[in-house]
């Protein structure tokens, strides 16, 4: 608010030195409209996007994208049936997302916000470059996965123990995407919160067309135990009433498909996983969210997201807790297309 006025004060001042007159005065309103205008144009000019038209879906090239990502499985799970088509300006399968996670504000909570912006979006396109050399026929869309809610290990004002980024931190955000050409995720960890009551809070972002969203069971605490003490849970009605919402956005606003990544690496984070409800305006991924020597990897992939087919499929890499110590590495973008059936359309990095 304080670009917006200190303009219009200024203007003003200049105004004393003009003649007092009727026709001064109209000239003054005008300008001073014209001016609290342009200049709140330009606040707001760096997390707008523009609306874009977008083809009808090619259903032919989904299908055979969708048998390719199924990498050869043959216990029909995948692809999975029955899975509505999306609306146009899907980007799954079309693209594979690469996805930096984190905060901003936080250099221990992943690599968005280890590293100077310049250097971690450096460090991003490296890694886009990698996985479009290792899967030449799969576009890469470059992402930031923001968490804009935080579960935290104090009360809070509303004791739920929860941290909400303000919305200057989250447009911040916004921007650094926009100027990456990356999509957005806002990432949700509701601590003694709900989803219900923390997921309309982000509205203005959700009618963003380059904005999407993450849930992460880990942190949503039911019974009331404090966020860190032990491991949360989302039942799939938790995760319909967001898709329900998120497509709600998508039909009002006239968006393409919201992408909504919900993370797993336990059976009990994620309960009646079977009742999970697709919708043509969302696009389902279930994020294989475990670190890890390679092999326990493997096995929480199988166990977790290959074994519960829902619709797309993520995977996480962790800079430091995969390679804690050798034999462990973090899995290289070919070990991962030659390891993982499915293959995983969404790769997160932390």
């Amino acid at each position: 608010m304080k670009k917006i006025i200190l303009p219009v004060i200024l203007f003003m001042s200049l105004l004393a030195f003009l003649p007092s007159c009727s026709h001064n005065s109209t000239v003054t309103k005008a300008a001073i409209k014209d001016t609290t205008k342009k200049v709140a144009a330009k606040v707001n000019a760096d997390t707008v996007v523009a609306p874009v038209t977008y083809p009808p879906i090619d259903k032919h090239l989904y299908d055979s994208l969708m048998k390719k990502l199924a990498n050869g499985d043959t216990t029909g799970k995948w692809p999975v049936k029955n899975a509505p088509y999306p609306l146009p300006g899907a980007i799954l399968p079309f693209k594979r997302v690469v996805a930096f996670y984190g905060n901003l504000s936080a250099k221990k909570m992943g690599i968005l916000g280890e590293l100077p912006p310049n250097e971690m979006l450096a460090k991003l396109q490296g890694e886009v470059k990698h996985w479009a050399k290792a899967d030449p026929q799969t576009p890469v869309q470059p992402a930031l996965h923001y968490i804009a809610v935080v579960a935290a290990g104090f009360p809070g004002k509303d004791n739920m123990y929860i941290n909400r980024m303000p919305n200057k931190k989250i447009d911040s955000a916004v921007r650094l995407a926009k100027r990456a050409h990356a999509i957005l995720f806002l990432d949700i960890q509701v601590a003694l919160s709900n989803i219900h009551a923390e997921l309309p809070k982000l509205e203005k972002y959700w009618q963003m067309p380059n904005v999407h969203c993450g849930i992460d069971p880990e942190f949503s605490m039911k019974d009331g135990t404090h966020p860190g003490k032990k491991i949360g849970t989302y039942d799939a009605a938790d995760v319909n009433y967001v898709s329900a919402y998120l497509a709600n956005e998508v039909r009002k606003y006239h968006l393409p498909p919201k992408i909504f990544i919900v993370h797993r690496f336990t059976r009990k984070m994620l309960t009646n996983y079977q009742n999970i409800k697709l919708h043509p305006e969302i696009q389902f991924v279930m994020d294989m969210d475990g670190f890890g020597n390679p092999d326990l990897k493997t096995g929480t992939y199988r166990d977790y997201i290959y074994h519960d087919p829902v619709q797309f499929t993520g995977f996480k890499l962790f800079y430091k807790n995969d390679s804690w110590s050798a034999p462990h590495h973090m899995l290289t973008p070919e070990e991962i297309l030659k390891m993982y059936k499915p293959h995983p359309i969404y790769i997160q990095y932390q």
